[in-house]
């Protein structure tokens, strides 16, 4: 039996009252990054736990348990990391910059950044790709043709949103529907009711906002001098398409996702020694520390002075500690706490789905952990919608809305950290912009409290589970 105390609300609340101060302290006062505030809530957290009888060796085990579970997703980020060092080193990068600027209308750009980088990443099923890729590119694009950085950014994440959410390559895609006893294409086929209108609705929104910048004079002058630059510091070659390509072949087969970014790592750097005439050792040094740009124009400068295994440090660093966060949230039972609280209230559909949502998000602002924001919902709940006739597709979508959406609403979760370093926009500037991420879960609490694409099941399990109750009920009543 267990010498654990049981937590109380104020319990749970504690930590991610510490974390949200101390956060707003750092962007208002200390002007630092989220490694204090994660390290004051991983304070407060272990102290609770302690005091609820928890042994350090236990909190130990479980921030360790916690990080587990982004060990995968380190490995990306490292091999990605090294992948943007030798596809701009290799002239890849420059080159979709190049024929970018001389092809795409301002007109439309915006919708289409959003419209390309969601095709891209419903192929590839990993976001982080398209921003570490074809993202960079747009950014350039986009600052040739006077856009702000921040609408740029939020159209790449906004495309690669509906990607991660639909392609059945993703992680999360794959996830949440195991969870809660489902199949991947019915829960695939339940999305498109809240993905589809919000993908519309945002890509309408960025036309109206793009309107105002691409009613302006374009600085055709900023854009030759950036082509030109381009042309003198690297060998611009159609042939380099060929490595997107091979991108796109490796996931459509398939290939499993680390493998495949080092397989790529490799091809750029052979693209590198062959069409830039690198040496080994720059291609080497580049892979481990990045690629330092010199182009002349200051943007484009600093777009392309990106990548490198040693610029994934910092958001390795803010990850660890999150994760680390949430797996003393859930090893002391400060989720279960708040998460029973939350199902207590919940008695209407609407209130439900609601609920799901609310909770997910609460679990992403605590921990910044996509998983942590899809697992631990999905398994609480999964009990509640089958007891109540709901089928589980219904959670699996709500849990995707929180896991592959709504995270990107915590500026110190692991997908917007990662953006915000390839890209180079602060969280805070471009998340206002991702109309995305605010549409798809106010749809799904919509449809909640309407009823509409709301799907029904009965379980085998529960429909026995009621008729056992119903017989003790008789049998109580007849005695």
């Amino acid at each position: 039996m267990s010498n654990f105390k049981k937590p109380t609300i104020m319990d749970g609340l504690l930590p991610l009252i510490v974390l949200v101060t101390a956060a707003l302290l750092s962007i208002l006062v200390w002007d630092t990054n989220m490694l204090v505030p994660l390290l004051l809530s991983i304070i407060t957290a272990s102290v609770i736990a302690v005091r609820l009888g928890h042994k350090w060796v236990d909190i130990e085990s479980y921030m360790i348990n916690g990080v587990k579970m982004i060990l995968s997703v380190i490995f990306i980020l490292m091999t990605v990391g090294a992948l943007v060092g030798t596809w701009i080193l290799s002239g890849t990068i420059p080159t979709l910059i190049y024929y970018g600027l001389n092809i795409i209308n301002p007109s439309v750009f915006l919708p289409l950044v959003a419209l390309f980088s969601g095709i891209l990443t419903l192929v590839l099923g990993n976001s982080f790709i398209t921003v570490g890729t074809v993202g960079i590119a747009f950014m350039a694009i986009g600052h040739g043709m006077g856009f702000p950085a921040e609408l740029v950014a939020a159209a790449i994440v906004t495309g690669g949103l509906m990607g991660d959410k639909l392609s059945p390559l993703c992680d999360t895609t794959v996830t949440a529907p195991a969870i809660v006893d489902t199949d991947i294409y019915s829960h695939i086929k339940h999305m498109l009711w809240d993905t589809i209108p919000a993908y519309i609705i945002s890509i309408i929104i960025f036309w109206f906002l793009g309107i105002q910048y691409a009613g302006g004079e374009v600085n055709l002058q900023q854009i030759d001098e950036t082509l030109l630059n381009l042309g003198q510091i690297f060998n611009i070659n159609p042939i380099l398409f060929i490595l997107p390509v091979v991108t796109l072949f490796m996931i459509v087969k398939k290939f499993p996702v680390v493998p495949t970014l080092i397989f790529l790592t490799l091809l750029g750097g052979a693209a590198a020694f062959i069409f830039q005439g690198s040496s080994v050792t720059t291609i080497v040094q580049t892979m481990t520390n990045g690629y330092i740009a010199d182009t002349g124009v200051e943007l484009l400068d600093s777009l392309l002075t990106q990548g490198g295994i040693t610029s994934m440090s910092g958001i390795i660093l803010l990850v660890t500690l999150a994760t680390a966060l949430g797996g003393i949230f859930e090893g002391a039972g400060l989720f279960d706490v708040l998460l029973a609280k939350l199902i207590e209230k919940a008695q209407s559909i609407g209130a439900l789905i609601s609920t799901t949502i609310f909770s997910g998000l609460l679990i992403g602002f605590s921990s910044g952990a996509l998983y942590l924001a899809v697992i631990l919902p999905g398994r609480a709940l999964v009990g509640t919608y089958k007891e109540r006739g709901l089928d589980t597709k219904n959670l699996s979508r709500c849990l995707e809305t929180v896991g592959s959406v709504g995270i990107y609403l915590v500026p110190w979760s692991v997908p917007v950290l990662f953006v915000s370093s390839v890209l180079g926009v602060n969280p805070y500037s471009f998340i206002p912009y991702l109309f995305f991420a605010f549409l798809v879960p106010f749809i799904n609490i919509l449809y909640g409290f309407t009823g509409f694409t709301i799907a029904k099941k009965d379980y085998p399990e529960t429909l026995d589970s009621n008729k056992s109750a119903y017989s003790r009920d008789n049998k109580a009543i007849n005695m």
